[in-house]
């Protein structure tokens, strides 16, 4: 695939995108949730190791294929890594799956009921070397706790910031201000945020387009401007800490979001499987996102 099969691909292509991006903050409990307890690996080099290995088992599987995964955003570690003996990003492109690269560094302290990302030194050399591998996008995460229409302003500001750097380098940008589901201001928050992401994508310069990854709105629709906005490449969404029939569940509800689920993808998997177990749950994994994403229902 080419820039503009990706870019066609992604636009228009069923299905939905794999987030197998857990950093390392959270790698821990990715790889508890796997069957693989803290007391079983020493030291971050063991950590990263075993989670490659579970991200490179994916990856591989006969039911991972570019028909129903139409994406697939990895963490940088796993971008540089290989996978059946090649580059990780080829090794997708190969399956008809388009890689995405997680660029950020994670969260500041909250203010103004919002997380902002943190500092990321070297972005531009990152940004041209996952160019060079034959990324097609970038990943950045944000958070949102609060309806603070201050704060929400902010995480946009960056969100947009980072994506026009992401865009000067010849990358798609995935913005995700995410808005934390648990919180008791999760429905004016998210009317916050589409306030505050419309003005901002009517001001993106030239033709340039960026896609979002957004929480599952409590309002079913509310999103819907945003699917349809002239600037908006693609809608996915997160699952947020819901479990898979629920996010699924709920993701049905919303017209043109696609899914961009991690823990909802893996909850089923462990390492104890044999490999055509881990297919199996993994391809009932697929099937059950894949039809959230692309079968709609009324909410």
């Amino acid at each position: 695939m080419n820039t503009a099969d990706m870019t066609a691909k992604i636009a228009q292509g069923k299905g939905f995108i794999a987030a197998l991006d857990q950093s390392g903050g959270s790698t821990p409990k990715a790889l508890k949730g796997y069957g693989i307890a803290e007391d079983a690996y020493s030291g971050d080099e063991a950590m990263f190791g075993l989670i490659h290995a579970m991200r490179s088992r994916i990856i591989s599987a006969p039911s991972f294929t570019g028909d129903k995964v139409i994406g697939a955003i990895l963490f940088e570690k796993t971008m540089d890594g290989q996978v059946g003996g090649k580059p990780a990003p080829q090794a997708l492109i190969d399956k008809g799956i388009v890689p995405f690269l997680k660029i950020d560094k994670g969260l500041e302290a909250e203010a103004d009921g919002v997380q902002l990302m943190k500092p990321m030194p070297g972005l531009d050399g990152l940004l041209a070397r996952a160019r060079g591998l034959g990324v097609f996008g970038t990943k950045e995460r944000s958070v949102v706790n609060l309806a603070n229409r201050a704060g929400i302003a902010a995480v946009v500001a960056q969100q947009f910031e980072i994506g026009r750097q992401v865009l000067a380098a010849g990358l798609m940008p995935i913005l995700e201000p995410e808005v934390n589901i648990k919180s008791a201001e999760r429905a004016d928050a998210d009317r916050m945020l589409l306030d505050e992401l419309r003005k901002a994508l009517d001001a993106l310069p030239g033709d340039d387009k960026v896609m979002l990854k957004l929480s599952i709105p409590a309002t079913p629709g509310l999103f819907d401007p945003l699917v349809d906005h002239p600037r908006v490449l693609r809608v996915v969404a997160l699952s947020g800490g819901y479990a898979r029939p629920e996010a699924c569940a709920e993701l049905a509800k919303n017209r043109g979001m696609i899914a961009s689920f991690s823990r909802a993808l893996l909850e089923d998997l462990r390492h104890q499987m044999s490999d055509a177990e881990f297919d199996a749950a993994l391809g009932e994994a697929i099937d059950a996102i894949y039809t959230a994403s692309t079968e709609k229902v009324a909410a």
